[in-house]
């Protein structure tokens, strides 16, 4: 089941095409590299009346061109949340307009339950997901990340957002010692969401695969799932796993311990405006314990 992100007033996907992307971040354009955009582009001046461009470079990495003045940060918002974006060296602007659809989700399930609901973030990066939960109602977000800058950026978010009111808990650690040490604790969450990177390295060089070790961290993180749990996501942006992967996965460990939940799974993508085409971005895994 395909989710696109089409609820974006500060963000559209303008065009796309030949491995490229120009995106509207608020008032600014950027044009992008994307390997899903495979298809030939439409010729057409907003190609280059942009303010920056990312150049990937052929030795790896890349750098920004800019062609016109742009702060080096500003904010775009989604409904109530605001969060800040800014161009970095490795092609992102700090947030995934994609996972809004995520977002929506989790905020509809949050603000209907009428109970206490503690939420936890693995691989939280800047803190969409975070966010989202801590506006909905959730009464305690734990939001885990390996990036000391990454939390940051979560904080700055939170601010952006109001929402120093809420219950959040930002923890730098490597998530499956973090896990762990949450079951030593006795620590139990009602929804658990993840975003794990294809490969990466903890704060202590810890190595992370995502072929090699997504079962084991599904696995601990069941023995901090609560008892009465509302939901399990998965997204994954690893090219070549599929979203029937995902389900597998989730059908194997999740749904096995709480058979009365369902799961669902597919992609997630953006509208393109100019081309009424729907641009790929990753895909996701959910256990739901009711619709």
């Amino acid at each position: 089941m395909n989710k696109i992100a089409d609820n974006w007033k500060d963000y559209e996907c303008i065009s796309a095409g030949d491995g490229e992307k120009v995106e509207r971040w608020g008032n600014i354009l950027l044009r992008r590299p994307d390997p899903q955009a495979a298809w030939n582009k439409e010729p057409d001046p907003v190609w280059n009346s942009i303010h920056a461009h990312y150049h990937r470079s052929s030795k790896g990495g890349g750098s920004w061109e800019f062609k016109k003045k742009l702060p080096e940060t500003w904010t775009v918002s989604y409904k109530n949340l605001t969060f800040k974006v800014s161009p970095t060296g490795f092609k992102h602007t700090g947030l995934f307009p994609e996972q809004a659809v995520n977002w929506d989700w989790m905020m509809d399930m949050i603000s209907k339950e009428n109970r206490e609901i503690r939420i936890l973030n693995l691989f939280a990066y800047t803190g969409g997901a975070t966010m989202a939960c801590a506006s909905a109602g959730a009464d305690e977000v734990v939001h885990v990340d390996a990036s000391k800058g990454m939390v940051q950026w979560a904080k700055e978010n939170m601010a952006l957002s109001h929402l120093e009111d809420k219950k959040i808990r930002f923890i730098v650690d490597d998530v499956l010692k973090f896990v762990q040490r949450e079951k030593r604790r006795g620590h139990t969450y009602h929804g658990i969401i993840m975003d794990p990177p294809s490969y990466g390295r903890g704060p202590n060089k810890e190595v992370w695969k995502l072929e090699d070790q997504l079962n084991d961290l599904i696995e601990s993180c069941l023995d901090i799932l609560d008892e009465e749990p509302l939901f399990f996501l998965i997204n994954s942006y690893t090219t070549g796993f599929s979203a029937t992967v995902l389900a597998n996965c989730l059908k194997k460990t999740v749904l096995k311990k709480h058979p009365s939940g369902k799961i669902e799974a597919g992609e997630v993508g953006l509208p393109i405006t100019k081309d009424d085409l729907i641009l790929p971005c990753g895909i996701y895994g959910r256990w739901i314990s009711h619709d």
